[in-house]
């Protein structure tokens, strides 16, 4: 029995573990410097990314894959550190709303932070979203001041 308690856990974590991805990307921004990306599944369609800039600076957080089943709750994370509000992107009101997961559905959304709690939002168009970010995509990151990245992932 004790044997048992032992084996199914440890079972369970492999084939959870055997789902977890990973992958990398590039970016330049409008002024041509070179930004290395890097993401890790977490389960189903999160997981965390990074970015790290040309002159060493890293920004990091989470990632979602939008899909008809993702809650406006689930969400929250997307807005920390805006300030209340994401204006300037399209569908990227001052809140999560339904209107935005009903147009970002298929795409990952990302909110990243770096060094004395700057933010860099992105956005991702999938090329397969039936493999998530596995199947690689493209899109564009902004800072709060307005730069952009723009980014490719290939298939992992």
């Amino acid at each position: 029995m004790a044997m048992r308690t032992l084996v199914f856990p440890a079972i369970a974590a492999l084939a959870l573990g055997g789902c977890a991805t990973s992958g990398h990307g590039y970016g330049e921004t409008r002024r041509g410097e070179h930004v290395e990306f890097t993401w890790a599944s977490g389960g189903a369609n999160e997981g965390t990314m990074t970015a790290t800039l040309a002159d060493g600076i890293v920004y990091s957080g989470p990632y979602f894959q939008i899909t008809h089943d993702t809650t406006v709750e689930r969400l929250g994370p997307l807005w920390y550190g805006w300030g209340g509000a994401w204006r300037g992107w399209p569908y990227w009101g001052p809140e999560p709303r339904l209107d935005f997961v009903t147009h970002y559905s298929g795409r990952v959304v990302a909110n990243l932070t770096g060094p004395n709690d700057k933010h860099m939002r992105c956005r991702f168009r999938l090329k397969r979203p039936s493999s998530q970010m596995a199947g690689g995509g493209m899109g564009k990151c902004q800072f709060a001041n307005g730069e952009t990245i723009d980014a490719q992932f290939p298939t992992a």
